[in-house]
């Protein structure tokens, strides 16, 4: 019998290790718990390295935020060990953010996609809620449970999306669609947007959202300062913003990565300018 490797994320302890307890008693499961994104990371990590990976992550739609905030939150110094197992002796992994950010639950779901594709995640959350739903859809999640549905339930949905099925709740398909189709439409005319930069101010825009600024962006494509602030104007012209800011969550929004800062985006002499 083929054995589900089940991971729960979540800073309520008393919580996480029930579930983790009840998953257990089930013959094809094993399942280990973390209390925190850097700790779920670590396990992740530890996991791959022995060669047993795991297959489903269950992570706290509100991990690491307070009631009622959904906003990230700055990383402990130091932060929980996973619950289901101490730490490798002289083990010196840091505790990081994902993405730049704190791991709360829904930028877990989009570092774990991006380290780990190979394990389905499910948003275990106290409350419907169509955006959020969306965006953790969004960020690659195959699934959103309400923390009180049955356990029945939830091993459905645990197997389910080992079958690459995604789950939502009935009562939230309507709004997460509209939201989906929203975020859709808004990227589409990003997209348009983006489109009408010239190469390279496609490329200021990129050093633009890796957080360059205007000399490094003028070290980096052997311009001057001015010409690169001209650059960064038209940029701002031509997206319909007013600020750096608003550019970069616009880039975002129509896929627009940063420029890879370990190498050089154009040789001296290149045909871009």
């Amino acid at each position: 019998m083929a054995r589900i490797r089940v991971l729960v994320v979540d800073d309520h302890r008393i919580f996480a290790e029930s579930l983790a307890a009840a998953l257990a008693a089930e013959q094809d499961v094993d399942v280990a718990a973390a209390g925190s994104g850097p700790a779920a990371l670590r396990c992740l990590e530890r996991g791959a390295a022995e060669g047993r990976r795991f297959d489903v992550l269950l992570v706290d739609a509100d991990l690491g935020t307070a009631a009622g905030d959904h906003a990230p939150v700055p990383l402990p110094t130091q932060p929980d060990a996973a619950y289901g197992g101490a730490r490798p002796p002289g083990s010196t992994v840091p505790a990081r953010p994902v993405n730049g950010r704190a791991a709360d639950g829904i930028s877990l779901v989009g570092g774990v996609r991006t380290a780990q594709p190979g394990v389905r995640t499910v948003v275990l959350a106290e409350r419907d809620d169509p955006r959020r739903a969306a965006a953790a859809l969004q960020a690659g999640a195959c699934g959103w449970v309400a923390k009180d549905c049955s356990l029945v339930r939830l091993l459905a949905v645990i197997r389910g999306v080992l079958r690459d099925e995604t789950h939502l709740p009935p009562a939230l398909l309507t709004g997460v669609l509209r939201e989906l189709t929203a975020a859709r439409k808004h990227r589409t005319e990003s997209e348009r947007l983006v489109e009408s930069l010239t190469p390279r101010e496609r490329e200021v825009l990129r050093c633009m959202v890796a957080g360059l600024g205007r000399k490094a962006v003028a070290e980096r494509l052997f311009l001057s300062p001015h010409t690169v602030r001209t650059h960064m104007q038209n940029v701002l012209g031509k997206l319909g913003v007013h600020s750096t800011l608003a550019a970069v969550a616009l880039a975002r929004r129509a896929g627009v990565g940063p420029v890879d800062l370990a190498g050089e985006i154009v040789e001296r002499g290149g045909q871009l300018a």
